[in-house]
């Protein structure tokens, strides 16, 4: 009950809704404090808010934030026009112009993949930690007239002790290689010793005496085996010079090349057989005979692997295994040809003959760029990694720049050794040239000769035991079929459309109908089961008997036509033979 002097008002009971449970997406209450948690959070909370709202309030076109900044050079850093050019590996593919997705899709991954290399080797290469260097002499002085004890002397001692002789005259002359790494040298004397070096530690692996003469030695894959051209036939050593094989198939071998990424040995005989042994599997390849006499001029193309062989009668030729004649055939002197070298771009060849003359070619257009004349000719020549040339002329050894860009009138450098020259060949990633003659052999410096920089997955002159095994078996994977040797290796990357188109014509001739004419029949979808796996392909096998019979049918009325139409011309000729003729009457 109310008071007298009070209204009775019914006042409505209003409840509270109950607040839902916090989820874990959600922030939860702390403490019970309903504001939203402790003073500290919450200003943390408002401060990470605020820094968030003006880092997506800035503009930012794919620059890459930094501490809240735009960065102010975005994206990869530019590479230099001049170091890509350097680095590019071929043109571009042109794309098939019918629909052939899949290998529009093959070509453009294989440009992306090609292209990243490009650059990222153009980035590494301000990475190398060598640079190539060139000796230069003061001013009015030749370098030519520095002689090797001098450059020795002016050198630091590692390098100077890169110069030394071996004096070796009861077994000389000298033949010498080098291994890729550059660290192993491989001396084969003509009275039959053999020996095998590592140069630089001067530690000597094996020596041996193989009792009759010897024409040529050269280092196989590895520093662990060398073959040896003796008097009858070729002969394989190990390191600890144990004879492994007799290939008595080989026989009166003069010259050998190895073909480092086809695992191939190119032998020349007195026959005149070039032959190319597998050495990966033990088994001869090709046998060739060139039917131009006894070949003792030989050397390879490092660019494409072709073989190139010097002759008497003043040419050069060049072979590949898969042809039994010559791929190219080129007129070099008016005598023979002494000594031929090929640079490591496969750009340039160099020969010298009987002629006294030294000529410069371009291989890839088989034209003379340069002619020098030496007063003695030159007998053995050889070209560095860095495109230095030397040649020998009796017991002087010139070394010589830029003989292929611009005329040269004097020598780089020069030396005298005690006996006439047998041998040349430059040391690889070293500035070093080895020289076998008739007293044993010489190690000269040549400043700017080797590549400063090595490619550690390829020939690694610092590579340990387990690294040389696991680079031989990557190597045998990677190992390139004697089929794609050829002169252009470019072509191996393109698609040959007259052969195809020819190839097209002949399987068009044989079926008597164009397989790619006419598209092919896709059965209609039908319902209820009808189109069922074995439905479908007999659908497909009645259409296409339907189209064959047809094609038969018209085949074999065009056979047939021909067929009377020949027989109709043998009778008309039987007929005209039956009458008698005005000339009959000369008859016996």
């Amino acid at each position: 009950m109310a008071s007298p002097g009070e209204a009775d008002v019914n006042v409505p009971h209003v409840e509270k809704k109950k607040k839902p449970p916090a989820r874990y997406w959600q922030d939860r209450e702390i403490g019970g404090n309903k504001d939203g948690g402790r003073p500290e959070q919450q200003e943390k909370q408002r401060t990470h808010k605020a820094k968030k709202r003006k880092r997506d309030e800035q503009p930012r076109d794919g620059k890459k934030v930094i501490s809240g900044k735009s960065d102010p050079f975005p994206g990869p850093a530019p590479v230099p026009k001049d170091k890509l050019q350097k680095f590019k590996r071929q043109d571009k593919i042109q794309k098939p112009r019918r629909q052939h997705y899949r290998l529009k899709d093959i070509i453009t991954r294989s440009e992306e993949a090609s292209e990243m290399a490009q650059k990222q080797a153009a980035r590494f290469d301000l990475l190398l930690p060598e640079d190539a260097g060139f000796l230069e002499g003061d001013e009015d002085e030749d370098t030519c007239m520095i002689s090797q004890e001098d450059i020795a002397d002016a050198v630091d001692i590692t390098s100077g002790a890169k110069y030394f002789n071996l004096k070796l005259s009861q077994f000389g002359p000298y033949r010498l290689d080098y291994s890729r790494t550059g660290r192993h040298l491989l001396l084969g004397g003509r009275r039959g010793h053999v020996a095998c070096v590592d140069w630089q530690s001067k530690q000597l692996m094996c020596e041996i005496n193989v009792m009759e003469s010897i024409n040529d030695v050269k280092w196989l894959h590895t520093e662990h085996m060398y073959a040896v051209a003796q008097k009858k036939w070729l002969y394989i050593y190990d390191s600890n010079g144990i004879e492994l094989h007799c290939i008595r198939t080989f026989n009166d071998v003069l010259r050998m090349q190895f073909l480092p990424y086809h695992f191939l040995l190119a032998t020349a005989s007195a026959t005149g057989f070039l032959q190319y042994l597998d050495v990966s599997v033990g088994k001869e390849v090709a046998a060739i005979s060139t039917k131009t006499g006894r070949l003792d001029v030989m050397c390879q193309n490092p660019h494409n692997a072709v073989v190139h062989l010097g002759h008497p009668n003043g040419t050069v030729t060049l072979w590949s295994p898969n042809q039994k004649e010559a791929l190219v055939k080129m007129l070099c002197h008016q005598g023979g040809v002494r000594s031929v070298a090929v640079d490591k771009t496969g750009t340039y060849m160099i020969t010298s003959g009987m002629d006294k003359k030294m000529k410069v070619f371009d291989v890839r257009a088989f034209k003379p760029l340069r002619s020098y004349f030496l007063p003695a000719g030159a007998s053995c020549l050889s070209l560095s990694q860095r495109g230095l040339l030397s040649a020998a002329t009796g017991d002087i050894v010139q070394v010589y720049r830029d003989v292929w860009s611009t005329p040269v009138t004097k020598p780089y450098m020069a030396h005298r050794v005690r006996g006439l020259v047998w041998g040349l060949h430059f040391c690889p990633f070293e500035d070093v040239l080895g020289v076998g003659h008739g007293e044993g052999f010489t190690s000269m410096l040549v400043p700017g000769a080797g590549e400063p920089n090595f490619d550690g997955l390829d020939a690694n002159p610092y590579r340990s035991a387990k690294q040389r095994q696991e680079w031989e078996v990557k190597a045998l994977l990677e190992k390139i079929q004697p089929e794609l040797i050829t002169l252009d290796p470019t072509e191996l990357a393109q698609v040959d459309r007259t052969t195809f188109e020819q190839r097209h014509r002949d399987r068009v001739e044989a079926l008597g109908f164009d397989p790619l004419a006419k598209e092919k029949f896709v059965p209609k979808f039908k319902k209820k089961g009808r189109s069922s796996a074995g439905g479908v392909e007999r659908r497909k096998k009645q259409v296409a008997h339907e189209d064959q019979r047809d094609i038969i049918r018209k085949t074999v009325e065009d056979r047939t036509k021909v067929e009377e139409e020949r027989m109709k011309m043998e009778e008309k000729k039987a007929t005209l033979s039956g009458k008698r003729s005005a000339l009959d009457r000369f008859k016996k």
